[in-house]
């Protein structure tokens, strides 16, 4: 997932441009700045149904690490259901950790898979495993002199280093090229401590991961849900930011949201993979829904109206779901932090989503997102077994 979202084609050709995240970023936001209504606020009523307590809303900046924010932020709410004292992890520190591994996959398969910034939900649980955790405070990620993420410039210096090493100029590879790479990313994300201090006790990432944060990674996992599939069986979600190729489980598109509705009504947080390109989605107004009318349809006043107060939807089946995925109209471009539920005036439930792009909307970093929308446009969710309801969970084989 990237902190971006564009078509495939026009991300091809921004790609093959050699643009900066920064500036792929500014097309995203440029594009929602034209999804919008004015007083859109104004003409939607939210009440809370649920409203599960979680860290305060941070920005990932230019940088495609939205994986890591939302899937941290699902962490530190899962230290305050654990009756535990939350801490802002450090985003970076697990960002910084898959590129590492992520390098090590790209040699691996001959520069043929994924690299850059993107990531999924599941690589914060699986470096959380292998490397444990850091506070934020003790790793921002900010070695140079900026005040927010802008990794760019180094995107394109690992880069060019792995495309290296993949050439095999020896012929052989020479154990050095890690080292090589690893320099790359801590010149400009820091070197890592290996021992530190924390409230007046020592720590290394691992035992600060296993005695302060305190999560057990594998009570995590991710579900979706594909017709191409066997239901209740695991598959590799193709998606090109699943690097590590992890396994989800299938799950019938009603449970998808049965799932998340049973962990939010049972105190657990989700987290969220999907796509936020449609024109149904407005950062600006806070609101994501799939329109009833096709938009390209819709006359000046309806494109006009689009988020002034409740609209109908289309109805999501499995089959239009699948083919939107198929088409590249679905594609894994953001990670956010599912933290509730709400309901519009006339009584329809929204998900409370909590965003990484600072408090920058009409709902200071937050948004409210339809079940349709999640029905038709995630890629993935993720949250701990127990969130899982029991019926599921023994066709899921899951205990």
């Amino acid at each position: 997932m990237y902190n971006f979202s564009v078509k495939p084609l026009v991300a091809t050709a921004l790609l093959f441009a050699g643009l900066q995240t920064i500036q792929a970023q500014d097309y995203l936001v440029n594009s929602l700045k034209n999804n919008q209504s004015a007083n859109s606020a104004a003409a939607f009523k939210f009440t809370d149904v649920i409203n599960i307590e979680n860290t305060p809303v941070k920005s990932q900046g230019s940088s495609g690490t939205c994986w890591s924010y939302s899937a941290n932020s699902f962490l530190e709410s899962e230290m305050i259901r654990m009756g535990k004292q939350p801490i802002e992890i450090s985003q970076i520190y697990t960002a910084r950790n898959a590129y590492i591994e992520k390098g090590k996959n790209y040699v691996r398969m001959h520069g043929a898979i994924t690299l850059g910034d993107g990531g999924a939900l599941h690589d914060v649980i699986n470096m959380y495993r292998q490397y444990g955790a850091l506070p934020q405070s003790l790793y921002t990620g900010l070695n140079y002199g900026t005040t927010t993420n802008k990794f760019a410039e180094m995107q394109a210096m690992g880069q060019g280093v792995l495309e290296a090493v993949v050439k095999n100029p020896n012929g052989e590879l020479s154990p050095n090229w890690i080292k090589a790479y690893t320099s790359v990313i801590d010149s400009y994300l820091g070197e890592v401590p290996q021992n530190f201090e924390w409230k007046g006790k020592k720590y290394t990432p691992q035992t600060f991961a296993k005695e302060v944060i305190g999560i057990n990674p594998d009570d995590y996992v991710e579900l979706s849900s594909f017709s191409d599939h066997p239901y209740y069986s695991k598959f590799v979600l193709m998606v090109p930011d699943n690097w590590s190729l992890d396994q989800v489980y299938n799950v019938k598109l009603n449970e998808l949201t049965d799932v998340i509705d049973n962990a939010l009504k049972n105190g657990y947080t989700v987290g969220w993979a999907g796509d936020v390109s449609e024109k149904g989605f407005s950062w600006k107004n806070g609101v994501a829904y799939i329109p009833a009318k096709n938009v390209a349809d819709m006359t000046p006043e309806e494109k006009e109206g689009m988020f002034l107060g409740p609209k109908d939807e289309l109805e999501i089946t499995p089959e239009l779901r699948q083919k939107a995925f198929d088409n590249y109209q679905t594609q894994d471009d953001h990670g956010m932090h599912i933290v509730g539920i709400a309901k519009d005036q006339g009584g329809k439930e929204y998900y409370i989503i909590k965003n990484s792009w600072g408090a920058s909307n009409d709902y200071k970093g937050y948004m409210y997102m339809t079940k349709n929308f999640v029905k038709y446009k995630s890629t993935a969710i993720l949250l701990h077994k127990g969130g899982i309801p029991s019926s599921i969970a023994k066709k899921l084989d899951i205990k």
